[in-house]
């Protein structure tokens, strides 16, 4: 396949949980789930875009962070992800988490069943799409221009385009926490192994890298 749509630095406890419920402007990733403790390995590495300071670890959780954007065209993203509003947007102010400089540089693709212009910040365009993943996904191919997409998530998105049939690679990073409740993506990693190979790569970190491809 020239495109393939990609799961990256998937990050999820050891008991598989990826985000809590009751996701709201102050906890942008649900009750009880604290990103600091999730996402800690990609923020130390030497290639973090938001580091501000020289240093950093490098090896292998460096090398995953450093392939993030690599040959990826466009992104789909559930609008969760996107922002903590629930039903018909009542406005148009809230343009994301991220502010005025995004780190996606490409089109990026979210999921809702309300309609809502397309707006551009920076070197990234963001459309509202409502419409079966596959739908969703030839849309976001065409944008990609010959590149990969990149599947964003949240879990709910990532589990619907599974599926589906339509992810082609993941790498899901294992963090050494356990979270007990939240918003699982798996139960545990074999489920996958009827569809997918997996390599599994432990990190000096602490963490855990899986990697699975189509079989």
């Amino acid at each position: 396949m020239d495109q393939l749509l990609r799961v990256q630095n998937f990050t999820v406890s050891r008991d598989g949980v990826a985000a809590g419920e009751d996701q709201s402007l102050e906890r942008p990733f649900g009750h009880d789930v604290d990103p600091g403790r999730l996402f800690a390995w990609a923020g130390a590495t030497a290639s973090w875009p938001g580091r501000t300071e020289p240093g950093g670890t490098r090896g292998l959780d460096d090398y995953f962070t450093r392939d993030f954007s690599h040959n990826i065209g466009a992104e789909i993203m559930g609008r969760n992800k996107f922002g903590p509003q629930r039903g018909p947007w009542q406005d148009h102010e809230w343009q994301g988490w991220w502010g005025d400089e995004p780190p996606f540089h490409t089109p990026v693709f979210v999921l809702t069943h309300h309609a809502r212009p397309s707006f551009t910040l920076s070197d990234t365009t963001f459309h509202f799409v409502d419409g079966e993943p596959a739908a969703v996904l030839a849309r976001a191919r065409e944008a990609a221009r010959g590149k990969d997409v990149r599947l964003g998530g949240g879990v709910s998105t990532v589990r619907e385009f599974l599926d589906a049939g339509l992810v082609d690679t993941l790498h899901v990073a294992v963090a050494p926490v356990t979270l007990g409740s939240g918003l699982r993506l798996w139960d545990s990693p074999e489920q996958l192994l009827e569809r997918y190979h997996m390599d599994v790569v432990p990190s000096p970190s602490g963490m855990t890298h899986h990697l699975f491809w189509r079989r």
